[in-house]
């Protein structure tokens, strides 16, 4: 069976066999700008060329190097690791803010960019200092056009994989697209997602609950956003990777 990406993004093939072929495949959600966190991450599950790697968005704000986590994150995919990156709703305001910047002009009766003054109360001010600038129109293009090839979602014969999570009120939740960056309680109705179990972030809970939504069977959805900036809050403040396959799940504190 053929794995699926959204519309916005490449298909990919993917083995179902995966054990057979020594391959892991490797879930990471949430990085908001914690580069060094992602970086000793990867050194501990050490992923191979054959892995694959699924990023479920959010690689930018709140932490103080998101540029670097897109860079390490794009070098990768150059370098040929086989790499999914969904985007997140926090790419979401990045990209729309700046295309909003150049609609507005300059001149002394600019106006106010009013998606930049969202963006900048969700974490988009250490974004953008991380690019070295303040004029948001200086951020180099090609992070922007990298953003706007990422998938909303990607799915296997097991699993449904996305940001934030699916709309299945709707007959067909894959039609709403703004679910997949944003939603936050949702019921899962697996019969409309070819019986698959749900992986997303988006939304912090702590690593008790993401343990028991892995080891307990009647979960229909795990949740692997452990808020990697939420330093010093009991049961949060990890970065977490989760092995499909052998169903292990690896937790890296925070440490910028």
């Amino acid at each position: 069976m053929l794995s699926e990406v959204s519309k916005q993004s490449t298909q990919t093939i993917v083995s179902n066999d995966s054990n057979a072929m020594n391959m892991n495949t490797w879930v990471i959600p949430d990085i908001h700008g914690y580069a060094n966190t992602l970086e000793t991450l990867l050194k501990q599950i050490q992923p191979s060329k054959k892995d694959h790697i699924i990023f479920l968005g959010d690689y930018i704000d709140r932490g103080p190097h998101s540029k670097g986590v897109l860079d390490m994150v794009m070098d990768m995919e150059k370098d040929g690791y086989k790499m999914t990156a969904l985007r997140g709703n926090h790419e979401s305001y990045f990209a729309e803010a700046y295309y909003h910047a150049f609609e507005l002009g300059g001149g002394l009766f600019k106006k106010k960019n009013l998606k930049q003054k969202a963006w900048f109360e969700h974490g988009g001010k250490e974004t953008l200092k991380s690019f070295g600038v303040k004029d948001l129109k200086k951020v180099p293009e090609h992070y922007i056009k990298w953003i706007e090839g990422t998938g909303l979602y990607y799915q296997n014969d097991d699993y449904l994989i996305v940001h934030a999570g699916m709309n299945f009120t709707l007959d067909n939740p894959y039609e709403d697209e703004h679910a997949m960056l944003w939603v936050k309680d949702f019921e899962v109705d697996s019969s409309k997602i070819g019986g698959r179990k749900v992986i997303h972030g988006h939304t912090p809970v702590s690593h008790e609950f993401i343990l028991e939504t892995i080891e307990r069977e009647e979960f229909d959805f795990i949740d692997l956003d452990n808020g990697v900036y939420m330093e010093g809050r009991n049961g949060f403040g990890n970065l977490m990777a989760f092995n499909l396959e052998t169903k292990q799940l690896v937790v890296q504190p925070s440490d910028f």
